[in-house]
């Protein structure tokens, strides 16, 4: 039975029962974020390590979390904001031209165990990594969320239109992809 947010909450913020407050929340919300991160930074690994420090983030910081937001939008702001610094910050560390990211990511996709072999997959994949941050943030979470933009506008504190216009982008910028390979 899954608990309630509230209930995990009173457990953390009990000194007595904190750190068994957060390992239900991590428990709750563990495979979610993990596969929101997956979809933006691709590897397996890659996301371990930016689960793992979103997850430090959220120990130190949950005891300030003011309950304006559901807690999943809260904790999902963090873990983009993670998988954005280290998409930054690994952009920052490769200096290769976009064809060599283009050949890099399609490799790591084709290594990486846990990821589905399927050829038309493995193209949508390469054309989503080719989108710009923002661009492939929206697209992952209407595609694979299936999120509304109100839902999308409320955890990226976006407009609905600038969300609409960026997932429009983002699916024109794919098809011409796949219709280019």
């Amino acid at each position: 039975m899954e608990l309630p947010d509230s209930q995990i909450l009173s457990t953390f913020r009990n000194s007595f029962t904190k750190e068994e407050g957060f390992k239900m929340l991590v428990v709750k919300y563990r495979q979610r974020l993990y596969w929101q991160i997956r979809r933006m930074v691709f590897s397996h690994a890659d996301t371990d390590d930016v689960l793992q420090n979103v997850f430090i983030k959220v120990w130190k910081s949950l005891g300030n979390f003011q309950e304006q937001s559901q807690l999943f939008t809260w904790l999902y702001r963090i873990a983009v904001n993670e998988s954005l610094t280290f998409l930054s910050q690994k952009k920052k560390q490769a200096a290769d031209s976009l064809e060599n990211n283009e050949v890099e990511i399609s490799e790591r996709l084709t290594a990486d165990t846990y990821f589905d072999r399927d050829a038309i997959e493995k193209k949508l994949q390469a054309a989503i990594a080719m989108l710009p941050d923002k661009q492939k943030q929206v697209f992952l979470l209407r595609y694979y969320d299936e999120l509304r933009y109100e839902e999308m506008s409320e955890m990226l504190g976006t407009s609905v239109g600038a969300l609409k216009a960026s997932y429009h982008h983002a699916v024109k910028k794919i098809e011409e992809r796949l219709k280019g390979d």
